[in-house]
């Protein structure tokens, strides 16, 4: 009987291969994870967010350094008629002819504390006037060297805020980084059993197929010496065309869940995977609270709430500063001098000061500053309740799945036993009705408690798995290994 199991089985499983074309790949549950994580499409894409992140909080770190610039107008031609003011204090036009040179090289470094910039700087100008029918008249003027300060007053310090919250925004896309990554191995053990899944009920549609053909053969001699009537015979008849629908039932869901894992797994060749059944599973034991602490330690969700906490104390301070009185305090000191040439331009320098206060009051705004206000102190609020409510969703969830893990380990150890004690019956009760002990109704009944004991054990099998992986995401940890999950993508 077993011999002939097996044929059927690599018969069909040759009638697949060889339709398709593929290749055999011979796969364990971690080995299918780490495929995932590796070259899946979904594992792909949380690194390319990953590295979008990382250069957006290189360009953040990029201003707070000093940035070096040059500017200029090489040329800048003019010919056109204009106004002009004479010596008198009247005003004229006149055609106008010149050639505009200019370039600077300017050093600006912002500060944090302040929100305001500190600038230095060199310059040179050249102005050509071009005359017709007389020489051209060349002037140069130089600002060797100032400084300055552009400081706003009463204003919003966007450098102090960003501060705070983009570091948070990156730590928070490190560890989302990771938490996808578990996420792709959830998803990856999912599909893994659904192949497997399908492998089993194959095989053991396949067994079933091979058990009604050898039952229906015995009925049928049974039946032509009078032991059985012609309505058990019948049934029996039944009972074998149902396994061979279940056989290609069964074939087609082997079909379907290999695809599906196929184009999860970003495989660009057929492939028929042989899935190693995972039974032995680990025996470690987790503690609540020690799922909350590694919970609090490595998830994203921990800096998005203080990011989301940050981000509303930020949005009051820029409301309060955008409410009323502002003012802009900028300030300039160097040397200049102009001259015919370049060396008279940078001979005997004179001081040259530009200091400007600019304020902005409104008067009549019809009360948009404080309905600024009021929308950013409820938005605070209702972040801080949000946050305060997910919280404790989020310490709960962590215990409830803690629970859960452990009560799925002893569901897995009870129905390997159920199933285990279903096989050993229904091959009892399938030998007393060969020699004719028993009618086919107590076979059947057999069979059926056979088959629920095998769908069961491997439905625990699988629901303690998926929540293995869905408590690694959930804490961050794993407890199997004593490490942290949250790993960078290598140069990011």
């Amino acid at each position: 009987m077993k011999r002939i199991i097996l044929l059927s089985f690599s018969f069909c499983l040759f009638q697949y291969q060889s339709k398709a074309q593929v290749d055999t790949l011979e796969v364990s549950l971690e080995e299918v994870v780490a495929l995932a994580q590796s070259d899946a499409p979904d594992a792909l894409a949380a690194a390319m967010q990953l590295k979008n992140r990382y250069w957006s909080f290189q360009t953040f770190l990029a201003d707070y350094k000093p940035s070096l610039s040059f500017s200029g107008q090489l040329p800048s031609l003019n010919r056109s008629i204009g106004p002009i003011t004479l010596p008198d204090g009247t005003n004229k036009f006149v055609r106008q002819s010149n050639l505009f040179n200019s370039a600077r090289i300017a050093l600006a470094q912002g500060i944090t504390k302040t929100g305001g910039t500190i600038f230095a700087g060199t310059g040179l100008s050249r102005l050509d006037q071009l005359n017709q029918g007389t020489d051209n008249i060349t002037s140069y003027v130089s600002t060797p060297f100032y400084v300055g300060i552009d400081q706003p007053i009463f204003g919003y310090n966007q450098l102090k805020w960003d501060k705070k919250i983009r570091p948070l925004q990156y730590q928070e896309a490190t560890r989302a980084y990771a938490e996808r990554m578990e996420s792709v191995a959830a998803d990856a053990s999912s599909l893994f059993f659904d192949v497997l899944i399908a492998q089993l009920n194959l095989r053991s549609a396949i067994r079933d197929k091979a058990n009604a053909d050898t039952l229906y053969n015995i009925s049928k001699g049974r039946f032509e010496v009078g032991r059985i009537a012609e309505t058990e015979l019948l049934q029996i008849e039944l009972s074998s065309m149902n396994a061979d629908a279940a056989v290609q039932r069964a074939l087609l869901d082997l079909q379907t869940g290999t695809e599906r894992l196929r184009n999860f797994l970003g495989l660009k060749k057929a492939v028929f995977f042989k899935m190693d059944t995972p039974e032995t599973i680990p025996n470690f034991m987790v503690n609540g609270d020690d799922a909350l602490k590694y919970a609090n330690l490595y998830r994203s969700d921990v800096i998005r709430f203080e990011r989301t906490l940050t981000e509303a104390d930020a949005g009051v301070e820029e409301a309060k500063a955008q409410r009323g009185f502002q003012m802009n305090l900028s300030g300039q000191v160097g040397f200049t001098q102009s001259g015919t040439t370049v060396g008279e331009a940078y001979n005997s320098l004179e001081s040259n000061q530009v200091v400007g206060l600019s304020i902005n009051v409104p008067i009549l705004n019809w009360g948009r500053g404080e309905a600024r206000l009021e929308t950013a102190y409820t938005q605070r609020e209702l972040d801080r309740l949000n946050v305060g409510q997910e919280k404790v969703q989020f310490e709960q969830e962590i215990l409830l799945k803690v629970k859960q893990f452990d009560l799925l380990r002893n569901q897995v150890a009870l129905s390997k036993r159920a199933y285990d004690v279903s096989l050993k019956r229904e091959q009892m009760t399938r030998n007393r009705y060969y020699i004719g002990k028993i009618d086919v109704l107590d076979l059947g009944v057999a069979v059926t408690e056979k088959e629920n004991a095998r769908v069961s054990y491997v439905s625990a099998l699988r629901a303690f798995w998926l929540a293995h992986y869905d408590l690694r995401r959930s804490t961050m940890f794993d407890f199997e290994r004593n490490v942290s999950l949250v790993k960078k993508l290598e140069g990011y």
